[in-house]
């Protein structure tokens, strides 16, 4: 007995909590030397950290305790090499997940941080640099319907044309006469989206505000050319709007804010 460790100095001198200890005896994954048969307390010795060490090393790379069990009766290279092949696979996945869920925080936390500071009545000429988007297919419009009719179709058939909408979703007007037409009525939606197919071109662009439900722009259209008009601007390309804020962050559909710019020149 004066060899052996307690659960408690077996914990500290490995660095396992004493109740994973206890967990891992329970499902028979790691159980200590001997038990006192008086009080039932666990004793561990100090050649067990081998085994010990085997477990903590598989776990840590986020390998299921069954697995390690499994391996643990049956241990030899061959099959090590096999499990940790595919478990490197497993993390790849898993990485690329996460990438891409980063990438969304980044891109809506731009938006709404522009959001709430901007004037929403101001039309101006700003810079703006470069940015990737995912231009999804030609919206074909029936009878009546217009914005939303459109974006649903979208959202049925993203999955299949590898869209993610968990990015923010935007609205293209081909050109500015399209969008004084038929502002309700994009040709195209596309997400902010880092492997998109498209981007919006570094450049000046003519930038303007609306507040509103999807596809409400009120007067955006008509402020937007009569400022490129008063101010000798030329428009040219297409319209991209985005909502800087939408229902992701807004309780009330009417204050939704409407960000639409188009590339110009003097």
């Amino acid at each position: 007995m004066s060899d052996l460790l307690t659960i408690k100095e077996f914990a500290e001198l490995s660095g396992v909590e004493a109740s994973t200890l206890r967990y891992w005896d329970e499902i028979g994954l790691f159980s200590p030397i001997m038990r006192n048969p008086e009080n039932n307390y666990r004793y561990y010795s100090v050649p067990q950290l081998i085994t010990l060490n085997f477990i903590t090393v598989l776990s840590d790379l986020h390998i299921s305790l069954k697995t390690i069990s499994d391996l643990e009766k049956e241990r030899d290279p061959e099959k090590f090499i096999k499990l940790i092949d595919t478990q490197e696979n497993l993390l790849n996945m898993e990485m690329h997940k996460l990438r891409v869920s980063y990438a969304i925080i980044h891109a809506r936390r731009e938006l709404v941080t522009n959001g709430v500071k901007v004037d929403d009545a101001a039309v101006s000429v700003m810079f703006r640099e470069n940015k990737p988007i995912n231009i999804g297919p030609r919206n074909e419009y029936r009878e009546g319907e217009t914005f939303v009719e459109a974006i649903a179709s979208l959202a049925q058939s993203a999955k299949d044309m590898h869209i993610n909408l968990s990015f923010p979703v935007g609205a293209y007007h081909e050109n500015i006469a399209s969008f004084i037409e038929k502002p309700k009525r994009p040709e195209y939606f596309f997400s902010i989206d880092p492997t998109g197919n498209h981007s919006m071109e570094t450049g000046d662009y003519l930038v303007g505000y609306a507040r509103g439900y999807y596809g409400e722009f009120g007067d955006l259209p008509e402020r937007m050319a009569a400022y490129a008009e008063e101010n000798s601007i030329n428009i040219s390309g297409p319209v991209y709007t985005v909502y800087l804020l939408d229902e992701i962050c807004m309780q009330d559909p009417s204050q939704y804010l409407a960000q639409s710019c188009v590339a110009v020149s003097k």
